[in-house]
């Protein structure tokens, strides 16, 4: 078959978790014979392939309203121009207005519909707005949905009365990690708590930061992450860490070795994702074998099971991290077992084997459209 896969910056991956689970399938499909597209942003000296994916770079319009609509929007104009595709995979609900010019090129078209995206506070009322119209727009044109977490399965069930393929992502394993890049930031293995996270309000970095500041832990504190179009919420991180010199402030760090080393390494990592489904973040983290605390959520308790430990402000923090400070080997024992879940339950793999699955069926002519039934809508099966 032919795939296309638009909708996300791109590969390879160095910002987030679409662009994770492209890279990742993407070319384990081109592994079993299939010929790979992956749109991206940006131009300029950049390859046509990655690890035998094609790659098509676009321009878009910069701004958080228009970034991924209007590369989108050129990304669906080439594909229709070019070379017919088989199936079209397109990540984001955003991007739904843009399925009925797929449809109508006779693309069957599937859409991962990511989280519940309109309840993150960088939206302003109109973004809400769309994101939810955006949603019910997607479940009327997309030919199937692709939920990565059984939440956002029984949100799309409830709120629209929709089936979804439910599709997690995968985890990455380490067994023998290495350390040499931990001196590079002045740790040593076992001497650090961590966060990884863009730094919006739904992460809540700012929350686990003041919850550290309240606590008596005597570890530092990594906090890696940053963010576009995020200042005010960045000026709030750095008020919460109020000059504590435990507290490190790293930005971003695009080194995946050196992330992965963090992850294997810390005490503890701290996970403050609270709307985006299976979060790839946490899968690299259990996958790491770290001991995990995480916000109180149903996604993340979907995740972690019983080895997690949960918080749901700051208050609860410190005695979470002193504890763990204080009784090291149950931390270590308690990520083992995450690694076991991770490799069991999130094998990237399986998960390229069921999007694989999911492409013959939409371009065999199967397809689970929806349509509306008074208020709620309700699947179709159509030839």
């Amino acid at each position: 078959m032919r795939i296309a896969m638009l909708g996300t910056r791109g590969i390879p991956a160095c910002y987030g978790g679409f662009e994770t689970a492209v890279e990742e399938i993407g070319r384990r499909l081109v592994l079993q014979g299939h010929e790979v597209t992956v749109y991206c942003r940006g131009g300029g000296d950049t390859p046509p392939s990655y690890h035998g994916v094609q790659l098509v770079h676009l321009p878009s319009l910069k701004g958080k309203a228009v970034e991924t609509l209007s590369h989108t929007a050129l990304s669906v104009a080439h594909l229709m121009t070019h070379r017919r595709h088989d199936v079209a995979l397109v990540f984001n609900s955003a991007n739904a207005p843009l399925l009925p010019f797929l449809r109508l090129s006779g693309t069957p078209v599937a859409v991962h519909v990511d989280g519940l995206e309109w309840k993150r506070a960088k939206w302003g009322r109109a973004g809400r707005h769309y994101y939810r119209w955006a949603e019910s727009y997607a479940v009327r044109w997309a030919d199937a949905l692709i939920a990565d977490a059984q939440g956002i399965a029984d949100y799309y069930a409830d709120e629209f009365g929709a089936g979804t393929e439910l599709i997690s992502y995968g985890a990455p394993i380490q067994v023998s990690p290495a350390r040499d890049r931990l001196a590079d930031l002045g740790l040593s293995p076992g001497g650090f708590h961590l966060v990884v996270a863009r730094f919006e309000p739904e992460n809540h970095v700012a929350e686990i930061v003041e919850g550290y500041h309240r606590s008596r832990a005597e570890l530092p504190l990594l906090v890696v992450g940053s963010a576009p179009y995020a200042d005010e919420y960045t000026a709030r991180v750095r008020r919460a860490a109020d000059g504590d010199p435990r507290i490190r402030l790293v930005g971003g760090l695009w080194d995946q070795e050196q992330l992965d080393q963090l992850y294997a390494h810390c005490l503890t990592y701290l996970h403050g994702h609270s709307v985006g489904g299976t979060n790839p973040s946490l899968l690299r983290a259990m996958g790491a074998a770290a001991d995990v605390i995480a916000y109180d959520v149903s996604f993340n308790r979907e995740v972690l099971g019983e080895d997690g430990a949960y918080f749901a402000g700051p208050a609860d923090l410190p005695d979470l991290l002193l504890s763990a400070e204080r009784q090291p080997r149950p931390a270590g024992e308690r990520g083992v077992r995450n690694r076991a879940r991770a490799a069991q339950r999130y094998d990237w793999l399986e998960v390229a084997a069921s999007y694989e699955q999911l492409c013959k069926q939409l371009e065999s002519g199967e397809s689970t459209r929806r349509r509306v039934s008074g208020r709620r809508l309700v699947r179709a099966d159509v030839g």
